[in-house]
């Protein structure tokens, strides 16, 4: 399944954004703030210190979305839609072709990252594909996975989850070896 470039990009700022949380928490201050905005190609008003502790809230609300069965999932976007009274519109700016934002630019950073998300869940949700995000494989992490690849192949949240597992298994094997010589 291949989702629209808005709403795989909104996929991958909520991930960003709720793996944030994880320890250590890497969304501490307002320049890593600013810094996930650029990232993440959002438009409109800059980020302030009042974004930061809204945004810095909304992790746990994203992360019961993204790690929701399909129904739950539904009635959390509802829900965080008609609390933001979204009105969705087609819209292009910069390298960014036609796309769908449905808050305005200037509204406070953590409504429009709540409002694209959801957006974007729509799309997951309308096309049941919920188990494109799941939580890490590694043993030790609590992060989201949102696996956009042909074969449904990643399991980790990062290459640093990813090469812990393998350095592991590898150590695994070896003290195996080591056992039956």
């Amino acid at each position: 399944m291949t989702f629209a470039h808005d709403t795989a990009d909104a996929l991958r700022a909520a991930v960003r954004l709720v793996n944030s949380g994880e320890e250590p928490d890497t969304l501490l201050t307002l320049a890593d703030l600013e810094e996930f905005f650029d990232d993440e190609g959002y438009t409109g008003r800059r980020p302030d210190e009042t974004d930061l502790r809204a945004v810095r809230r909304l992790r746990p609300t994203l992360r019961r979305l993204l790690t929701s069965d399909r129904d739950a999932a539904v009635e959390i976007v509802n829900d965080l839609l008609q609390r933001a009274k979204a009105l969705p519109r087609l819209v292009r700016h910069g390298d960014v072709d036609w796309h769908i934002h449905a808050i305005d630019d200037q509204a406070p950073l953590a409504d429009r990252v709540t409002v694209e998300t959801a957006m974007a869940m729509i799309d997951v949700i309308r096309a049941d594909e919920m188990s494109r995000l799941a939580i890490c494989a590694a043993d030790d992490c609590e992060g989201i996975v949102l696996d956009l690849t042909r074969n449904r192949s990643k399991v980790f949240c990062s290459t640093t989850c990813g090469n812990g597992a393998a350095v592991a298994a590898y150590r695994a094997r070896q003290a195996a070896a080591g056992a039956t010589r």
